[in-house]
Formats: C-alpha cells, structure tokens, sequence
C-alpha cells in the first residue's frame, strides 16, 4: 500500500534540512520497499510570495487527504512587516487548526553522546526522556474574544481568553495516558488551578477520566510554574507531562534546552483516530527557520530525521524502521560526528549534507549487521 506524505519545507534552513529527510525516506524505500510518496507543497513565507497566503486551499486540501504531513519551518525577516492575520506563522497555526491537531508530542530525551552540551549538570540529565504532551487547537491562542481595544479613556487594551471544554481536556489527557502505558506508566498533569478556573475544570477532568479509563496509571498534578522549576531541579522525575496550550508551548521550550540543542528535537501534532483507523498527523522540527544561518549548509538536520522517525511510528506503525532510525542518530554522535550547533572538543564537525549522508551510511551499515546476524 502506497502512503502519501505532503512535504512542507517552508523557509530560512526549511529546505536543507527537508532535503535531508527526503534522502532518508529514499533510503527506506529502497531498502525497506515502505511505498512512501513524497509530494512537496509551500507553506510559510515562500506560499505567501506564491500564492499570496500562507496556506493555501489547494495546499490545505491536498494535507487533509494526506496519511502524514512532514513540515520543516516557516519564517523570516523577510516577512515581518506582512499583515499580522497572514503572517507566515499564521500558515502553521491553521493547518493545525483545520486538521484538529489537538495533541502536540514533545519528547525531550538525552542522547549519551550529548550529555555535556546540556546547560545542566551530567548527573541531572543523564539518561532524561521525556514526553510532553500539549493540547494545540483551544486555549488562550484560539479562545474568544480576542483583540486589541481602545477605551473611552484613550488607553488599548489588549484581550485574549482561556478556554477550555470537557471534551477538549479529555482527548489530550486520554493521548497522555496512553502514551504512558508503553513508557514508565506515569503522567504529571500541569495547569494553575489554584488561580485559574479553567485549571480547577482541567485538574477535575483529567482526574475523571484517570479515575473512568486509566486506574492502572499514575497520575499526579502540579502547578505549571512549580512544573517549569521542577524541570531544571530534578527533570527525571517526569515521564508524561500534559498540560495546556499556553504552559505546554512554554514548558516543552524549556525541557527542550534540558537536551543541550532545539536541533536535536522532533514533535509530533495528531489529530483523532478515524472510523478507518487513520489520524491527520504533522510532523516538524521544534527549531525555527534560523534565517541567519540559512543557505550556509551548517544547520542540523537530525531534528528533521527524527521527525521522520516519529512519523514512522505514529502515523505508519513502522516501529521496527523508527527505532533503526534512532539508533542510526545515536551511533552517528556516538562516533562524535557533529554539526556546529552541538559541536565540542576532540569531535569532527559536518555540515548539514555530511551529515544526512552520515544517517544514511549509518542505516546501511545497521542493516548489513543484522543480516549478517540472522545469516
């Protein structure tokens, strides 16, 4: 059965890294007979210079009928001073929207060979996985009214409103406990319930449906600010974290960095599971564009490839080929190959090109080694 993936490079170092990941799937492909066809599609500032809009119909309609999105980034200067309400930015924000991507996967894990670049000590991150699940289509970014007023006083002032429903809570809380079912079986449920109403509803409903679904799975609540301290106090005591729009974006940022390098990182966005058994999912790097070292091929594509992994695993259930994928990223930094952003002493430094082809080097040579096992 042949999948359809919409490949979305976007802008700044979008296409370097895009292009490293096309290099991957190939290779699956043509070593794994997987029938993935790659259909690029604009999305970000280059779709505004194309199309005049950051997100097309066309292009909206062809990721609805896609069984998985790959996105790269979207951005720039170029851009800045575009309307607010067709911003690139705005691009993502409705392919989210449009695809009810409610649940955002953010996995902050540790690779061995990086242990140092982390801004925290060894013993603190060594061994740190994980998984931050943030809801991504309700909150204080979508909730209404919305705006900027003036008042009678000649002062503006400036509205945004938190909401959320039952079902928007229970949907995201459900994908978290899920999750922990295949990881350490904990989930660290995360809001202000202590000042906010719709953290009181939050912290109510996630215990309900623990106590309907999910008994066999430990829960426990914070406050997203103790949360935010916890992180860098003592990170490992996580293993699921769920929580809203608005602590989620913030949170995962920081766990993130926990991790030593934004290029390091991949994220998952998935919608709900259809009566046929699909889901919309979209798949990015956490990085920006980064303009500034755009077209200088020094970026770090492994984000980007690790993207694919999580692709393979949620939306293709390729278990087998994500988890050789992600073993072919820790052999390559194992063997101290690295790009500018998380070089350090006595490594060899690759650009962006050197090293896709190093991940692709390292997957033949991982395949050859179990055949020749099996053999």
């Amino acid at each position: 059965m042949t999948r359809r993936i919409v490949m979305l490079p976007g802008d700044g170092l979008g296409p370097e890294v895009m292009a490293e990941a096309m290099k991957v799937i190939d290779w699956f492909n043509g070593h794994f007979s997987a029938n993935l066809e790659m259909a690029p599609d604009d999305i970000g500032g280059c779709s505004i210079d194309r199309h005049g809009v950051p997100l097309s119909e066309t292009t909206l309609q062809r990721c609805r009928s896609a069984d998985a999105v790959l996105l790269a980034a979207v951005g720039g200067p170029k851009w800045d001073k575009v309307d607010y309400a067709v911003r690139p930015e705005a691009g993502l924000l409705k392919l989210r929207k449009e695809l009810d991507l409610f649940a955002n996967l953010r996995p902050a894990k540790v690779f061995d060979a990086l242990v140092d670049a982390s801004s925290l000590k060894p013993h603190i991150v060594r061994g740190l996985d994980i998984m931050i699940v943030r809801e991504l289509t309700s909150g204080v970014y979508f909730g209404e009214p919305r705006g900027i007023e003036k008042l009678a006083n000649g002062e503006r002032r400036g509205v945004n409103t938190q909401v959320y429903t039952t079902r928007e809570i229970h949907r995201v809380a459900r994908v978290a406990f899920e999750l922990a079912r295949k990881r350490k079986n904990r989930v660290t449920s995360c809001e202000k319930a202590n000042v906010m109403e719709s953290g009181k509803l939050w912290r109510e409903e996630v215990s309900a449906l623990h106590q309907a679904e999910y008994k066999d799975v430990e829960l426990s609540h914070m406050y997203a600010d103790n949360c935010a301290m916890q992180l860098l106090r003592n990170p490992s005591q996580f293993d699921v974290i769920v929580t809203d729009n608005l602590f989620g974006d913030i949170l995962s940022d920081e766990a993130a960095m926990l991790t030593g390098s934004l290029g390091m990182l991949p994220s998952a966005s998935l919608g709900g599971i259809k009566a046929d058994g699909r889901r919309a999912a979209l798949y990015e790097p956490i990085h920006g564009s980064a303009p500034d070292i755009a077209g200088k091929g020094i970026a770090n594509p492994l984000a980007m490839i690790l993207s694919v992994a999580m692709m393979f695993r949620y939306s293709f259930d390729m278990m087998k080929e994500a988890e050789l994928l992600e073993k072919a990223v820790e052999n390559v930094l194992g063997k101290g190959l690295r790009t500018a952003d998380i070089m350090s002493d006595g490594c060899q430094k690759l650009s962006t090109l050197d090293m896709g082809h190093a991940i692709i080097l390292e997957l033949s040579a991982l395949k050859q080694s179990k055949m020749a096992v099996r053999a």
